[in-house]
């Protein structure tokens, strides 16, 4: 008894990243939400990071830098690539399109057990890990200044009154600072998440398609005419695969670039704060996190961005393994064609010069322990 391959549905992935947008108030026609996105706009995407900025130029010790540059630089970046997935949020719906299509062209059982084990449990993985790691680092940061005694604010910043002038101003200061960077926080599990599991999904479309073409002219019952109406299908399929890439190129081109150079930055100082400037336990849990929660920002996305690759490069052999040698010369001409526009390789770039892939990540890596290095010979 032949069993109904269950059916794949990319969109269910993307139901948190959805719920991150509503939440800030976007994606929604109630007043309400419109007004809330302006306040966030205000008060979080624009406000925050000034705020940390004007704060780091008021701090007059090395130490109280460097313990401030890590989350403000986290917070300016996390504005800045919020502003750019907004502005690019109809491609990111037109990607979603796409992968609906895709997702009716799976027609094997094997196709629907590989997406649901592999590429679905991978992309949920994503994005609960990054809640769980940005959470933690909230929660730290939270505990470092609630215990550590005294009266400090949460980051190093600016205010346009006098912090300390009474217990409420100072504990209204702080619930400001915690309100931020927690909305500062949701907006960055929306920047963050997206790419790696957008990866995730892409590469595992490439494999369900490197099955279909293996598959094709090798069934009992097939003729030559429904041979090439599957090759032509496939073609189709690797056109529309090709267009989620150059939408993908278009929406992260920016934003990835973003991405490196906050990652390089945050990593430095933050080992540097670890080994230097941590005064206390909950201070050096909290850059610990902090650190642990910036490589996780970078390595998936790199990671399933080389995976990409792998999966593109294989499509050409995957064609070669279909049952070509008994059809005609017509039909042979297409497949050469099409085996000729596999070979292509397959980047995405940030700011059209970095590769989004594991060298990148490694590059990054190394970048920040140079700057580290530096620190410690400034020391």
């Amino acid at each position: 008894m032949d069993l109904k391959p269950r059916v794949i549905r990319s969109e269910d992935i993307y139901r948190t990243y959805w719920l991150y947008w509503h939440l800030l108030g976007l994606e929604s026609k109630f007043f309400l939400n419109r007004c809330l996105d302006l306040m966030i706009t205000v008060f979080v995407t624009i406000w925050y990071p000034i705020h940390l900025i004007l704060g780091l130029f008021m701090d007059r010790s090395l130490g109280d830098v460097c313990k401030g540059l890590p989350i403000t630089a986290a917070c300016f970046f996390a504005s800045f690539k919020f502003i750019c997935f907004r502005i690019k949020l109809s491609e990111i719906k037109e990607i979603e399109i796409l992968f609906k299509e895709l997702d009716q062209r799976a027609s094997s059982q094997e196709e629907s057990e590989f997406f649901n084990q592999n590429t679905r449990r991978e992309a949920n993985f994503i994005w609960k890990s990054f809640i769980v790691a940005y959470g933690l680092s909230n929660i730290s940061a939270i505990a470092s200044v609630l215990f550590a005694g005294g009266h400090k604010l949460l980051y190093p910043a600016w205010f346009p009154y006098d912090v300390q002038a009474s217990e409420l101003i100072f504990w209204l200061s702080v619930t400001y600072q915690i309100t931020g960077v927690s909305l500062a926080i949701l907006q960055n599990l929306a920047n963050d998440s997206y790419p790696p599991m957008t990866f995730c999904v892409v590469a595992g479309h490439v494999r369900l398609l490197a099955m279909r073409l293996s598959r094709i002219g090798r069934g009992p019952e097939e003729t030559k005419y429904l041979t090439g109406k599957q090759l032509i299908e496939s073609i189709e399929d690797h056109r529309k695969l090709m267009k989620i890439v150059e939408l993908l190129r278009s929406t992260m081109n920016i934003s990835q670039l973003g991405q490196f150079i906050s990652s390089g930055v945050n990593i430095s100082i933050t080992l540097v704060n670890i080994l230097f400037f941590a005064d206390n336990n909950f201070a050096v849990t909290y850059y610990g996190v902090y650190f642990l929660s910036m490589v996780l920002e970078l390595f998936p996305c790199c990671y399933y961005g080389t995976l990409i690759s792998v999966e593109m490069n294989q499509l050409t052999y995957a064609i070669y393994s279909s049952n070509w040698m008994s059809m005609d010369r017509s039909y042979s001409r297409i497949l050469l064609i099409f085996m000729q526009l596999t070979l292509a390789e397959v980047k995405i770039k940030a700011g059209g010069m970095i590769g989004i892939g594991m060298n990148a990540f490694f590059a990054t890596v190394r970048l920040a322990y140079s700057f580290f290095t530096l620190a410690m010979s400034l020391r």
